[in-house]
């Protein structure tokens, strides 16, 4: 079966598609697949990675990829491929916008179709849905920036401009610091910052807003941070739940990349009837947004309550070389 393995990309998690990319291709068996590795620059080209496949392995963060020939006609290429693995991260690569290149080909490919990307790639939208399917996530305000103008934008879609002093008002009448703030559309925590005051608030905002001008603002949950793979299309099928224990003060760019500390413990240290009930919401879930395929659903369980909250759902996570503690299950 003829194969491709898309990695790179234009999005700000183009460093993690190149760790995620060689990591796949290296996993993947070679007496299976003919595989084709193609890798796509910050700023758009496509090339063949022509490293023998048999001698690609994972790389880290910050390594270069090397061994490239420029693909001329990348349609003309893709189309000769049975399926087509699209290990990319963030916009052009995970938000359905190459899954609608695919479609138009009439090619099969890995992971969650249009619909279910475009909406899990946009933390507005993604609470929308799952607040429509009664599934509980953190209080959260949102908020746009357009030109030099912050828009507030109520529970009923209805819009006030405000300046940024206004909007942290509003956004303190309704939610408790400390606060995240995030980019509506980014991923691998690129953009976010954790807020404990109004100075704290204000400058987040602004630099979320160099990522997106959609920003959402949540109320911190304190607790254990989970984790729970699901697979599969209309019989979907869920994991061991997975427990994030960070090295950093939240679980950061370099704390899920840099820092050798940062670990996931499997299972959970949590409660067997806690673990079900999460398994269940993930699966709810991923079909409540039209998954497919795969994604990884994250969660936070509350301290005090044990309540459990639903984070995001991402619909083609990093396969990066973490540091994983199993227990005897």
């Amino acid at each position: 079966m003829k194969l491709a393995v898309i990695f790179g990309g234009t999005s700000t998690e183009h460093d993690v598609s190149i760790v995620s990319g060689t990591s796949v291709i290296s996993n993947l068996d070679k007496s299976k697949y003919e595989i084709l590795p193609i890798y796509v620059d910050r700023d758009g080209t496509w090339y063949e990675y022509t490293k023998d496949i048999e001698k690609i392995e994972p790389l880290q963060i910050d390594e270069k990829i090397e061994e490239l020939k420029k693909i001329d006609n990348i349609l003309e290429v893709l189309k000769k491929q049975d399926v087509i693995f699209p290990v990319l991260h963030g916009a052009n690569g995970e938000d359905g916008t190459i899954q609608g290149l695919f479609e138009m080909i009439k090619k099969p490919y890995v992971g969650c179709k249009v619909l279910a990307s475009a909406v899990c790639m946009d933390k507005v939208y993604t609470k929308i849905i799952l607040d429509k399917a009664g599934i509980e996530q953190a209080k959260s305000e949102y908020i746009r920036k357009f030109q030099d103008e912050y828009i507030y934008i109520d529970k009923s879609f209805n819009e006030k401009k405000c300046d940024l002093e206004e909007i942290c008002k509003i956004i303190e009448t309704n939610l408790n610091y400390p606060m995240f703030i995030k980019p509506s559309n980014s991923g691998s925590s690129v953009g976010i910052s954790k807020a404990k005051d109004r100075k704290e608030l204000k400058t987040a905002i602004e630099y979320a807003s160099k990522f997106d001008k959609k920003i959402l603002v949540e109320q911190e949950i304190k607790g254990h941070e989970v984790e729970c793979a699901v697979l599969g299309n209309q019989e979907v099928i869920a994991s061991y739940v997975g427990e994030i224990k960070s090295a950093d003060e939240f679980y950061s760019f370099d704390a899920k990349y840099k820092n050798q500390e940062s670990r996931t413990f499997i299972p959970a240290d949590i409660p067997n009837e806690k673990q079900e009930e999460i398994r269940k919401i993930a699966i709810k879930a991923f079909k409540a947004v039209d998954g497919k395929g795969l994604s990884r659903v994250d969660f936070f369980v509350e301290k005090d309550t044990n309540k459990i909250y639903l984070n995001e759902i991402n619909t083609l996570p990093g396969f990066t070389r973490n540091k994983y503690v199993s227990k005897i299950i």
